[in-house]
């Protein structure tokens, strides 16, 4: 089993920043993969970001240029920091992790970007 808990949303203006956190609770080298979706009412839950098999990076075009995925192993942690936000960032947004034969998801955190 793995909990992942999300933290780090907010009220955010355009063009500012935020860094959301998930926290693993076991060792996130364990897992395949993992990485950052979102979801706005009505709509499907899309990738953000994710680190992949051998550790490489995948980026939404939508994010790329403003978003970065990273990692703190020895806390068990990632991270998504989100510059130059943009009104349609808005979402919750969830940690994923691919681990044995299970995909686990957090609870969310949620992302308003408005003046």
């Amino acid at each position: 089993q793995v909990q992942l808990v999300e933290s780090g949303g907010g009220l955010v203006q355009p063009g500012g920043s935020l860094r959301l956190s998930c926290a693993a609770s076991r060792s996130i080298l364990s897992f395949n993969s993992m990485g950052w979706y979102r979801q706005s009412p009505g709509k499907e839950r899309d990738l953000v970001a994710r680190f992949s098999v051998g550790g490489n990076t995948d980026y939404a075009d939508s994010v790329k240029g403003r978003f970065t995925i990273s990692r703190d192993n020895a806390k068990n942690t990632l991270y998504l920091q989100m510059n130059m936000l943009e009104p349609e960032d808005t979402a919750d947004y969830y940690c994923r992790a691919f681990f044995g034969f299970s995909n686990y998801w957090g609870q969310g955190t949620q992302v308003i970007v408005s003046s």
